[in-house]
């Protein structure tokens, strides 16, 4: 383990080998719901100035009662355990719920704006140094970043 910006990092991340969790439906595609209501999440490492997809994980935990406030914290730790242990590093979604006060404490959110997966691919490779730099310069409370044809980054309000 190397020390850098007072977090561990382990070799994948120095070599800036990022992991992407896609929320998508069971086609694949990426759909207007909350990160956390996807029906898989696809983890994608970045090698080699390239997406490679490493795993799929069924989200078991979309229909806990959002309604509930425990349930609905149950839901946001489980999401994060399952993430954190797949040493995920960016979660890219149509749209976040108010968690993203949460999940953003260790892992930098992704709005994007195409249901594509391919297009997304291709537009995160065209800005990955923008969250490369965010995850080397921070080791909490990442912003947000807004990918459309451009990229935005904002602070999430508390």
């Amino acid at each position: 383990m190397f020390i850098k910006n007072k977090r561990k990092y382990n070799y994948n991340i120095l070599t800036m080998n990022l992991r992407f969790a896609f929320a998508v439906n069971n086609d694949n595609q990426f759909n207007n719901k909350y990160f956390g209501d996807a029906d898989k999440f696809l983890i994608y490492k970045h090698v080699n100035n390239k997406m490679v997809l490493i795993d799929e994980e069924i989200n078991n935990f979309k229909f806990f009662d959002e309604e509930n406030e425990y349930d609905s914290k149950r839901k946001v730790d489980a999401i994060i355990k399952l993430l954190k242990e797949k040493e995920v590093n960016v979660l890219v979604s149509m749209q976040f719920s108010k968690n993203i006060k949460i999940v953003n404490k260790y892992f930098i959110p992704v709005i994007i704006y195409s249901e594509k997966l391919e297009d997304i691919i291709n537009i995160l490779n065209k800005h990955l140094h923008w969250i490369k730099d965010e995850w080397n310069n921070k080791s909490s409370d990442f912003k947000l970043f807004t990918i459309k044809s451009g990229i935005l980054k904002s602070y999430i309000n508390k």
